[in-house]
C-alpha cells in the first residue's frame, strides 16, 4: 500500500491520536463494553474507528456490539467531515454528519476535556435471521460523556444550591465536595453537555450484518441482494414478506434492476466516454503476461494497445472489443443480440444508475454496481474502497501504476 499513501490514495485523512486523547478513548472503549487498547498512538477516521486498533484487536469490526448495534467515539472536533473508512452501513457517514451539524458546538466544548461514546440504537437487540435487516427504520442516535461528566454537572449544581441555602456556606463537608469535584473535573455549572438523542431515518441501504446485504426499498417494490450465498439461501425460504431476493451474481438480479427503473445503459453514449476507456483497457490488462514492456505503458499508448491486442489469443480480441464490435455490426442489421456478441462480464459493466434517481441512492446503485462488475478501477475506488484495496493487493506492479494514475487524475 506504500505507493498509494504516498499518492494520497489510502486513508489520507486520518486524525493522529496520542496522549491524553488515547486514555479518552479507552475511557469510551470501556464505556461501550469493549477492552481497552495498548496502543499509544494510532489514528481514527470520522465515526472513531481506527485502523491500528482493528489490527490489534484482529477485528475490523470491533466498534460493535455484534452485527446489530454499532458505536462510534468523538474525541476530537476535527472528526467533522473526515471520511468513515471502513462504515458498518452506507449511512454512516451520513449520520456522523447530521450528528456534528446538531451538536457541533457542543462538541467542540465537551472534547475540550472530555470524550463522547455514541450510541446506534436500531431498535433490534440481535439479528436472527438475515431478513431482520427489513427491521431497519429508524436509528435513533444516543449519547454517552466519560466520567458521566453531564451527570457531574448536575452534582456540582445540586452542591451549590445546598451551598447557598441556609447557613450551609460555614459546612466543611460541603466545602470540600465543592472543592475535590472543581479540581478533578474543572467548573461545569455554566457548561452545556446535554447532547439530546437524534433520530435517523434510513431509507435505501447496504449493510455488513450477513455478509454484505443491499436493502432497496424506496422503488417499485424491496429488492433484497446478498452478496453471501449461504444467508441468500437462508432468506428466501421466507415466505411472509412481499420482496424479491437476490444474490448478487444472479443475472436475472440485473433485470430486475433494469425493470424497476433502477439501472439503465445506452452503448453507443458510453463507448464515448472516459469510463468506457478505463473499463476496456482494465479488461484487456488482465490478458497481459510476460509483456515486453510496462502494462502502464501499454495502457497508455495507443500504438502499443494495438499492437499488444493483435498478438492475444482472437477469442481474447473478441471480448475485449465485445461492445465496438457490437455497434459495427448494429450498423450493418439489426438483426444482432448484445448477447451474441458482447461479453456478459461487460455488459454489466456497461450500467449506471436511472439518471433519476436521488443522488444518495444513485450512489448506492453504483456501489452495488461495482460490486457486480468491478471492471472501473476509478469508481470501484470512490464506492468500495475496501474492495478496492484487496484487488489491488493482486494486480501487477505496472498496472497498479496506471491505477494511481488514473484515480490521481480524476480526483
Amino acid at each position: 500500500m506504500n505507493k498509494l499513501k504516498a499518492a494520497n490514495l489510502y486513508r489520507s485523512e486520518l486524525i493522529p491520536i496520542s496522549g491524553r486523547l488515547v486514555e479518552r478513548y479507552n475511557k469510551c472503549l470501556l464505556k461501550l463494553g469493549f477492552i481497552a487498547t495498548k496502543l499509544t498512538h494510532f489514528h481514527i477516521d470520522g465515526i472513531g474507528w481506527s485502523p491500528e486498533v482493528a489490527e490489534e484487536k484482529d477485528d475490523e469490526n470491533y466498534l460493535c456490539n455484534g452485527e446489530s448495534n454499532p458505536h462510534g467515539i468523538i474525541i476530537s472536533p476535527l472528526q467533522n467531515k473526515k471520511p468513515v473508512y471502513l462504515p458498518y452501513h452506507t449511512f454512516d457517514r451520513e449520520m456522523m454528519q447530521q450528528v456534528f451539524k446538531i451538536h457541533g458546538g457542543k462538541i467542540n466544548d465537551i472534547t475540550r476535556d472530555s470524550a463522547i461514546c455514541i450510541d446506534f440504537d436500531q431498535s433490534i437487540d440481535a439479528f436472527y435471521e438475515p431478513l431482520d435487516v427489513l427491521k431497519y427504520q429508524v436509528v435513533t442516535i444516543r449519547f454517552h460523556l466519560i466520567d458521566n461528566l453531564d451527570d457531574v454537572r448536575e452534582e456540582q449544581l445540586q452542591l451549590v444550591g445546598k451551598f447557598k441555602r441556609d447557613h450551609n456556606f460555614i459546612d466543611e463537608d460541603l466545602h470540600r465536595q465543592l472543592l475535590e469535584s472543581a479540581k478533578k473535573y474543572g467548573d461545569l455549572r455554566a457548561r452545556d453537555l446535554n447532547l439530546e438523542t437524534i433520530n435517523f431515518q434510513t431509507n435505501s441501504f447496504y449493510t455488513k450484518s450477513f455478509g454484505g446485504v443491499y436493502v432497496l426499498r424506496d422503488f417499485i417494490s424491496p429488492i433484497i441482494v446478498f452478496e453471501d450465498k449461504k444467508w441468500y439461501k437462508e432468506a428466501i425460504k421466507d415466505t411472509i414478506h412481499d420482496i424479491f431476493i437476490f444474490h448478487i451474481s444472479q443475472p436475472e438480479l440485473m433485470e430486475k434492476l433494469r425493470d424497476h427503473i433502477i439501472i439503465a445503459y445506452d452503448l453507443e453514449d458510453i463507448v464515448k466516454t472516459k469510463r468506457y476507456e478505463r473499463i476496456k483497457k482494465f479488461e484487456f490488462s488482465q490478458y497481459l503476461i510476460n509483456t515486453q514492456h510496462p502494462i502502464k505503458d501499454i495502457l497508455n499508448d495507443n500504438l502499443l494497445f494495438k499492437s499488444y491486442l493483435n498478438k492475444v489469443g482472437i477469442e481474447t480480441r473478441k471480448k475485449v472489443m465485445s461492445i465496438e464490435r457490437y455497434l459495427e455490426k448494429l450498423e450493418t442489421s439489426n438483426q444482432y443480440k448484445i448477447s451474441d456478441i458482447v461479453d456478459k462480464d461487460l455488459f454489466e459493466a456497461m450500467h449506471e444508475p436511472h439518471s433519476s434517481l436521488h443522488p444518495k441512492h444513485q450512489d448506492l446503485i453504483w456501489k452495488l454496481l461495482v460490486n457486480i462488475a468491478p471492471k472501473d478501477v476509478l469508481f470501484l475506488y470512490w464506492y468500495d474502497k475496501q474492495e478496492f484495496y484487496k484487488q489491488y493487493d493482486t494486480w501487477n506492479d505496472s498496472l497498479q501504476d496506471w491505477v494511481i494514475e488514473t484515480i490521481s487524475n480524476n480526483i
